[in-house]
Order: C-alpha cells, then sequence, then structure tokens
C-alpha cells in the first residue's frame, strides 16, 4: 500500500459522504452512527425485515454485526446480504462472540459464504469462524493475533475476500497480501463499541475504494481508526472521556495527519500472489 493511500482514500470519502446501512447490534448502535458522522459518511439503522434488503440496493456500503442477533434482525441480514450480492453493494461480516453461541456461529458461517466485501473480528471470532477454534470470552479474544494469521489468510483465499483481525497489531489479508497496521491504542478495548464502529468504517472505506484494492480499503479504515484513537488517548485520562474525545479526533482528522502518521507494514502471504 503507498504511504498515501489511506490519506487520499480519506478525502474520498469527505467528498463523497457514503451512505453506510448498518444492521448492528443494540449496545452500540448510537456509537457507530456518531463514528460514521464524525468521519464524514452518513449512517442508516435500517435493520427490519422488507426495509433492510431494498435499502440494501440504494446504500454505498452495509455493516452487519452479530453482537445481538434477535430473530427479525438475524432475518433482515439474510434479506440485505442477498440484495446488497444483488446490487454490487459491497458489505462487511462482523461475526461477534461466535464460536460458543451456537445461533450467530451458524448464521455467520451461513453469511461468510456469501461473498464478503470484508470479515472483521478479533482472533478468537476468526478461528471460530474458520473452525479452528471455539471462540473467546464472550466479545473479547482469548486468542493472539498471530496464532490467528495463518488461518486468516486461508479463509481469506478460500472465500475471496478480506480479512481484518483485530488486536495490538491489527492484521488485514486478501489471502495473497497482508497489512500490518501498527497505530491504535489500547482505550479501544476499554470503551464499548470500539471494535464494532470499525466495521461500520470499513463499510464506509469499501463504498469509496474506486481505484484502491480491497486490502487497500479495508487497511485504511484500520489505520485512520488508529490514528484516531492515538490523538484521542494523548488528551484523555480514561475511557469516559476517551469516547468522546475520539469521536472529536475522527472529525478533525487530516488527510496529511493519516500520511505523516500512518504506521503498516506489507508483506507477501505465505502461498499467496507477489
Amino acid at each position: 500500500m503507498s504511504v498515501s493511500s489511506s490519506a487520499v482514500l480519506l478525502g474520498e470519502l469527505r467528498a463523497q459522504t457514503p451512505l453506510v446501512q448498518c444492521i448492528t447490534n443494540s449496545v452500540v448502535t448510537n456509537f457507530t452512527a456518531n463514528t460514521l458522522l464524525a468521519i464524514g459518511a452518513a449512517p442508516a439503522m435500517v435493520d427490519i425485515v422488507g426495509e433492510a434488503g431494498p435499502f440494501a440496493r440504494v446504500a454505498g456500503g452495509l455493516l452487519v454485526n452479530l453482537g445481538t442477533p434477535i430473530p427479525e434482525q438475524r432475518a433482515a441480514s439474510e434479506e440485505a446480504v442477498a440484495v446488497a450480492n444483488d446490487a454490487g453493494t459491497p458489505w462487511v461480516l462482523d461475526p461477534v462472540a461466535i464460536g460458543s453461541l451456537p445461533i450467530r456461529t451458524a448464521l455467520a458461517e451461513k453469511l461468510a459464504a456469501q461473498h464478503p466485501f470484508a470479515i472483521r473480528g478479533n482472533a478468537s471470532e476468526i478461528l471460530a469462524l474458520a473452525g479452528a477454534g471455539t471462540g473467546g470470552k464472550g466479545v473479547e479474544s482469548a486468542d493472539e493475533t498471530e496464532a490467528a494469521a495463518p488461518i486468516a489468510m486461508r479463509l481469506a483465499r478460500d472465500l475471496r475476500t478480506v480479512v481484518a483481525v483485530s488486536g495490538p497489531v491489527d492484521l488485514v489479508t486478501d489471502g495473497e497480501r497482508i497489512l500490518r497496521v501498527s497505530n491504535g491504542d489500547l482505550l479501544l478495548t476499554k470503551i464499548t463499541g470500539g471494535g464494532c464502529a470499525l466495521g461500520a468504517l470499513i463499510a464506509a472505506f469499501a463504498a469509496i475504494r474506486g481505484e484502491f484494492s480491497p486490502v487497500e480499503a479495508v487497511a485504511a479504515a484500520h489505520v485512520v481508526y488508529g490514528i484516531a484513537a492515538e490523538r484521542a488517548a494523548a488528551e484523555t485520562a480514561g475511557p469516559g472521556s476517551f469516547a468522546a474525545r475520539l469521536l472529536d479526533a475522527l472529525y478533525a482528522i487530516s488527510a496529511a495527519e493519516v500520511s505523516a502518521s500512518e504506521q503498516v507494514r506489507a508483506e507477501t502471504a505465505p502461498g499467496g500472489g507477489a
């Protein structure tokens, strides 16, 4: 990924104001919407049967987050994904807390096979989705990012998608390339919705990726979010004020700041292309 690609994509996002449909969990709806507004996107929490599908046709991007998968939301997710694929709307799967919880695990496996633009989760969730683990401690990972790296690469190749594994250093791969993003701060793990909002940002960047590859667009969302988290953490004393500062930082972040501060290391995946 070129040094400036994340910055270019941020500029394009603000110029285009992508409409991002979020089928997400009830715990994080407000924070997710505010995150999208702060970065310059337009959130729409359209998650009921009969509306989710038609809206996916006009949205720029779609997030499907399985954090609180009540029956109607599960049906709405399947409806939206089917229409998104038909309409060419990029969509992101966030398989929250899968592994030990059977209903969401089965749904995640079904949706993952339907060509998501990207899948993001912590190491335990990615391992569980690939059938190589039993999940984490609730929504928290019990596994390290590097433990999931080979599985993430294989999953990306098998599903022809981008897999992003969140951790101290985020791993983003399409099975051929690996981008490791070091931007971020530990306080992201101390607020509700820190990871879920990132899934919505990925959908926003997917909506405007233009000439950039899917793996570059997904990495750009991590870079911008991570830099904003670093800035917010430097100005706060704890998680309560950090959440508000993070929104402020996302609103204020500039393309120049992204270019100057991004920490991305590119590699070729073992068994991948050149």
